[in-house]
């Protein structure tokens, strides 16, 4: 079951272990007291990558340690793409190039067309399902090619199949195993070599490297971005060098280094003019729409809320997230948070977040910052309406209530 303390609880007990006073957390920090002393009450919400972050490297812990690691609730659809973990991190760790597990698998092409529709699939737990079978055949052909070029497409393919193990992981809670996943997807891409199988390979680590080395992070987003850039001469290319631009822009944001980030998304958007809008079909969905999707994101990583973050919002047409569910949700996901640091826009923002969960419930529901918008959003709650939605979807994400 869900361990029912809080971001801010845990917070509290952890400063409290360290023998140091709000003030002194606050100081180090670079946050203030007020804020602190209603995050440790639940009244404001820790879902800030950047607060998240000091904290930890104040208090000497892991980021783990202070949200709380993957656990299940009563409720299935946040519970059951859980069950499908232990068999992707088989998949991933006892596979080698060297030595399949499987030992028959099916056509190539037949996997690799299953590749690519396992990446636009929207559900967790159908994913979880599929992907450490694909997985597995993948190996099969990689350790024993018909030639020279099926050998190349075999690897090819294992670097998209990691890829969704990646961010399939990191949804679920999972780091550790998001890790595993993007330093398999460098293992091939160095047999590859090629600049856009490196950029590839490279977006991964990026995005699961400790949280302890944002610096490294952005130095190695920006090195990546660098070191594609002249190799560039197709679509796969923009979109690979886009998305890394992308990561570029997040670490700034999380280490307060606006300007920078500012310059991130902007080459983001000049190379997303230069690629379809299609964030159903774009490699990591990259696309100006997407390029939108992230812009809002960084704008509630940086506190933005209001009518500022819906100016922002207004941008992106949701028709065209549409067959990117999970992307969608994050979306919807992000606006809601940042409506909730209101008081004046709480209705509003129950209304951004439920339409997340109903998007894609599997994902929403697994999701620390939602939860721990939610919970604070609970605390607040003055009125019985308000009251009665808000626990109705903190029961389903395991939110005391």
């Amino acid at each position: 079951m869900y361990d029912e303390a809080t971001i801010g609880a845990r917070l509290r007990a952890l400063r409290r272990w360290r023998g140091m006073t709000l003030d002194q957390l606050a100081g180090q920090a670079g946050l203030s007291k007020s804020f602190l002393s209603r995050a440790e009450r639940g009244h404001r919400a820790l879902d800030r990558r950047s607060h998240i972050s000091a904290l930890a490297r104040v208090l000497r812990v892991s980021e783990t340690d202070l949200v709380g690691a993957p656990h299940l609730t009563t409720d299935p659809a946040q519970a059951e793409p859980h069950t499908t973990v232990p068999a992707i991190r088989a998949a991933l760790t006892t596979n080698t190039l060297t030595a399949p597990v499987a030992d028959r698998a099916r056509p190539l092409p037949e996997l690799v067309a299953e590749v690519v529709r396992i990446d636009r699939q929207n559900h967790l737990v159908e994913v979880g399902r599929e992907l450490p079978a694909v997985i597995d055949e993948l190996h099969v052909h990689a350790c024993a090619p018909a030639d020279e070029a099926a050998h190349r497409v075999a690897l090819e393919a294992l670097i998209e199949a990691f890829q969704r193990a990646v961010f399939t992981s990191k949804d679920l809670g999972y780091s550790d195993l998001a890790h595993i996943a993007a330093m398999r997807a460098a293992e091939v891409a160095g047999i590859l070599d090629t600049p856009v199988t490196t950029g590839k390979a490279a977006s991964l680590r990026i995005h699961t490297m400790p949280t302890t080395t944002r610096e490294l992070s952005l130095t190695a987003a920006e090195d990546a971005a660098d070191a594609l850039e002249p190799h560039v001469h197709d679509d796969l290319g923009v979109q690979v060098l886009g998305m890394l631009t992308l990561a570029a822009a997040l670490m700034a944001t999380v280490l307060y280094k606006y300007d920078r980030a500012e310059h991130w998304l902007d080459q983001a958007a000049e190379l997303a003019a230069c690629t379809a809008d299609d964030p159903g079909g774009n490699w990591g969905a990259f696309s100006l729409t997407n390029v939108g999707v992230w812009k809002v994101s960084l704008a509630t990583e940086r506190g933005e809320s209001g009518r500022a973050l819906l100016d922002v919002a207004k941008a992106v047409d949701e028709e065209k997230l549409i067959p990117r569910r999970g992307r969608h949700a994050t979306f919807l996901a992000d606006v809601g948070r940042g409506l909730a640091r209101e008081p004046r826009s709480q209705r509003d923002a129950m209304q951004w977040l439920r339409r997340a969960e109903a998007v894609a419930p599997h994902k929403i529901r697994n999701s620390m910052p939602v939860r721990e918008t939610v919970g604070a959003m609970l605390a607040r709650a003055a009125d019985a309406a308000g009251g009665r939605e808000l626990r109705g979807m903190a029961a389903r994400m395991g939110v005391p209530h």
